[in-house]
């Protein structure tokens, strides 16, 4: 069974280096646009470079402890093959990326649909990378140790990288956003992305390192740690039955293959943007429900892996799960409208934060900030209703699978993510370059969808995570087993209620230590562009060029300083929680995972889903809307975006694997002092 996980990552991995050669087959443009280019990619690598040289430092320390632990050097090389898989889907999606954005602004000179076609290869070669790398890693280990002790240091391995990358990359692009922002549309009035502004490529970098490698890092550890999380539980509600183990990979498998058939109906007709881009994903679920059937139906016919009765839920053993799973692809589907309605220009949130606009400032920051909060009700609906019918269908083990479908689609929805990024700096690179009137209309087009999608991808992100925590959670108290070791987790036992509390604050102090992190950070820009503005003389006027790499300098030096505190903070909490209590910390610890999850998901939602609409509010006024460009009302819009821009791109979606990093540190924490 674990020879087609293999073929299948092996396939995913084939499948994105195929379109990588096919983007890098298209032409750059004229010069000066392929200038623009370099500098964002270079930019971007060396950002990246030295965040990881930073960042594997912290690595191999942390290895170093865990070998010479009782876990033992396994789970070090899991650590270390987790941290590395992690990174490495970030780089990869990255390098992509920088070499797209210019070919699509040359592709849409051509018209719309050859731009779209080029981004959306762009953007799926960062998806297959990530699945091919999650899903075989996973593998690959388990076949090496069998032992899940190594596949959980894994998944610790990536989610620590993945902090780093979204906490780090977060605080580049946003402080780069907002102090690009701040002095070119507020104070100097020129427009985004105008080449006169000193920050405009290292803004433009920041779209890369923090939407395309963030995230990359971010989706291949969430997939990888729901998958350990669903072979873990499996272990230990079924210590017997080794098929309990293999199975989430194998579904993985099957998901791979129908999100790579799923990419193939990804075409556009006429200007409908968005719908091309759900046509791959329903197609792919379509596929992954029939290859899901199949899959089941071997299961049934052969009585494997589950050996007949051994599940006992009610119904056939297989035909309970196969409902769970159908369960997390339609939760996935679910996640993605309801995301879709809070940050699209098309529906009423958007329009109405927009619209609170002419009253001012305030009345904007309110609006967006109401909405912000209303957008957490509809997936949290989702995901306990998911839950509870998961679990009546085949029990605790049912949810993690549901939990594994839902993140069975991780190919195709990081390629729908990855597309926005790209289409972003393609329209950067348009006008800078002062290309026509047409190939900005095509860019700003697809550029539009992207924001969306990039917010799509966050909500499902966090949603996953949350199922995916909660399996990691059920798994901590599994782990204690029964006797002497079980532990009893009572809601009216004061040491419960004491770690819920102390879990809870983790988010807030997390997001608060970003928020931040962004707002210093910022202030450096907007220091330097000023300052480029007042000594260099000719800026405005065009006749003088702006010191770009100073400012990407400043950005890059800032994140990395940044970023570090509150990445160990998930790390910290749960070592200090366990130790401090004395023989009630594993009960503390508990109520901790409880606090973190439930607070971790409404304000990660919260943030991602508010920052975005305020971003499209303020490019639906652009548009002409409630007076357009310049009026009153847009820039009460862009204040709106700038508080949104820290929200969506930077605390918001470092919060998701916040919650799986302590969830991760509890399991090991187990298996080292109480196994």
């Amino acid at each position: 069974m674990e020879i087609f996980a293999i073929i299948a990552s092996l396939i995913s991995l084939g499948y994105a280096g195929f379109l990588a050669w096919r983007v890098m087959q298209k032409p750059r443009g004229d010069e000066k646009m392929q200038k623009i280019a370099a500098a964002i990619q270079e930019g971007a690598t060396a950002y990246l470079s030295k965040q990881y040289k930073a960042v594997a430092l912290v690595g191999m320390i942390i290895a170093a402890l865990i070998a010479i632990s009782p876990l033992g050097w396994e789970a070090a090389l899991g650590f270390m093959a987790g941290a590395t898989a992690s990174a490495l889907a970030g780089i990869l999606g990255m390098m992509i990326s920088v070499r797209a954005n210019v070919r699509v602004a040359e592709a849409a000179k051509q018209g719309l649909a050859p731009a779209f076609s080029l981004s959306f290869k762009g953007g799926a070669v960062t998806g297959f990378a990530v699945v091919g790398l999650a899903l075989g890693s996973v593998t690959a280990l388990w076949m090496l140790f069998h032992d899940l002790t190594p596949l959980i240091a894994l998944g610790f391995g990536g989610s620590l990288i993945s902090v780093f990358a979204r906490l780090g990359g977060g605080i580049f692009t946003k402080a780069a956003d907002v102090g690009a922002d701040l002095v070119g549309k507020v104070e100097a009035g020129i427009p985004e992305d105008d080449p006169r502004n000193p920050a405009v490529i290292a803004d433009n970098v920041g779209d890369n390192v923090g939407d395309c490698a963030g995230m990359a890092a971010d989706l291949f550890e969430t997939y990888a740690i729901t998958t350990v999380a669903a072979m873990l539980l499996g272990s230990l509600l079924f210590p017997e039955n080794q098929g309990t183990i293999l199975f989430p990979i194998e579904l993985g498998a099957v998901a791979i293959v129908a999100s790579i058939l799923g990419s193939f109906g990804v075409h556009l007709f006429g200007k409908g943007i968005m719908r091309a881009l759900y046509q791959g994903l329903l197609l792919a679920a379509f596929f992954g429900t029939i290859g899901f059937l199949w899959f089941f139906i071997g299961l049934v016919n052969t009585g494997e892996p589950f050996g007949g009765d051994i599940i006992e839920f009610g119904y056939t053993p297989q035909w309970g799960l196969y409902g769970a799973a159908l369960i997390g692809l339609l939760a996935t589907a679910a996640i993605v409208l309801i995301t879709e309605y809070y940050t699209s220009k098309k529906f009423r949130p958007v329009q109405q934060i927009a619209k609170s606009s002419e009253s001012g400032h305030a009345t904007n920051i309110i609006s967006g900030l109401a909405f912000g909060m209303e957008a957490t009700t509809a997936p949290v609906v989702v995901i306990v209703v998911g839950m509870l019918i998961a679990y009546a269908l085949a029990g605790l083990y049912g949810v993690a699978i549901a939990a594994v479908a839902m993140l069975s689609l991780t190919g195709i929805v990081v390629a729908i993510d990855a597309f926005g990024p790209i289409t972003d700096n393609a329209g950067g690179i348009a006008e800078m370059a002062g290309l026509s009137d047409s190939v900005r209309e095509h860019t700003n087009a697809l550029d539009a969808v992207g924001n969306t999608t990039k917010a799509v991808t966050k909500g499902y992100a966090i949603a996953s995570a949350g199922l995916a925590a909660l399996v990691l959670f059920a798994s901590y108290l599994a782990e204690f087993g029964e006797g002497t070791k079980k532990l009893v987790f009572e809601l009216d036992n004061p040491y419960v209620l004491g770690g819920i509390l102390i879990g809870a604050a983790v988010p807030y102090l997390f997001a608060s230590f970003a928020m931040r992190a962004v707002g210093r950070a910022a202030g450096a820009v907007v220091e330097e562009v000023r300052r480029q503005f007042r000594e260099i003389r000719g800026i405005m006027e065009g006749t003088a060029k702006p010191d770009y790499g100073r400012a990407v300098a400043i950005v890059t030096q800032a994140a990395l300083k940044e970023m570090f505190v509150p990445a160990l903070i998930p790390v910290a909490v749960p070592v200090i929680v366990w130790f401090a209590f004395g023989e009630k910390g594993p009960l503390v610890l508990g109520g901790a995972l409880i606090g973190v999850i439930v607070t971790g998901i409404f304000v990660a939602l919260s943030m991602t889903s508010g920052g975005a609409a305020w971003d499209n509010a303020k490019k639906y006024i652009e548009e002409g809307n409630f007076g357009g460009k310049g009026s009153d009302a847009h820039k009460a819009a862009v204040t709106g975006d700038t508080v949104g821009d820290p929200y969506k791109d930077t605390a918001g979606p470092a919060i998701n694997p916040v919650v799986k990093v302590m969830n991760v540190v509890a399991l090991l924490l187990v298996r080292l002092l109480y196994i």
